[in-house]
């Protein structure tokens, strides 16, 4: 989901089966009602690039497999999300390569922050994602420059300067933070 700004769109009832099924570019699922996301930032938007394209040129150098994604439609417990970017294994690519949406959470993800976003929900959002199969969150803060990784286990800080470098999935992968930001 795109941080930045959701706005609750007026639609008929709309389920999240049908969001399973076909789910609507720019929308996600959450609390019965179809969000809207909208606001994204040339910022936000190259940021998000940037990582996708990073994640997805380390999986296939390292032999890893897999790919990376931008607004993935992946369900959660109990909702219908688009994480910002989103790594998918080659066993989830098998899997389900041919679905509309992904049934659970994807193993690695980055949600770019907003200043608007309100730390409880941003932390609540990761633990949805944590509590639904993903193994490894990235929360991405472009004003300040700081990514946390929020596994199930453990959070890490790293700042303008530092090595990010993914915890789980993925491993072997690292960037400097910098990099990232541009």
């Amino acid at each position: 989901m795109n941080m930045a700004i959701a706005t609750v769109t007026e639609t008929e009832t709309f389920s999240l089966e049908d969001f399973m099924a076909n789910p609507p570019d720019h929308q996600e699922w959450v609390d019965g009602q179809l969000v809207e996301t909208t606001g994204m930032t040339i910022k936000h938007s190259q940021i998000q690039c940037r990582l996708g394209r990073y994640w997805g040129n380390y999986a296939v150098e390292s032999g890893q497999g897999g790919d990376a994604y931008t607004e993935l439609p992946c369900r959660t417990l109990k909702q219908g999300r688009r994480p910002d970017v989103s790594y998918l294994t080659p066993e989830l690519l098998t899997q389900f390569g041919e679905f509309p949406t992904l049934p659970q959470s994807p193993p690695l993800l980055a949600e770019i922050v907003s200043p608007s976003d309100a730390a409880e929900d941003l932390f609540a959002k990761a633990s949805e994602y944590l509590e639904s199969g993903c193994q490894e969150v990235w929360l991405v803060f472009p004003e300040n420059k700081r990514v946390l990784i929020i596994t199930e286990n453990q959070t890490l800080a790293f700042k303008a300067g530092d090595i990010v470098n993914t915890q789980i999935i993925l491993l072997g992968f690292s960037l400097e933070i910098n990099q990232l930001f541009g």
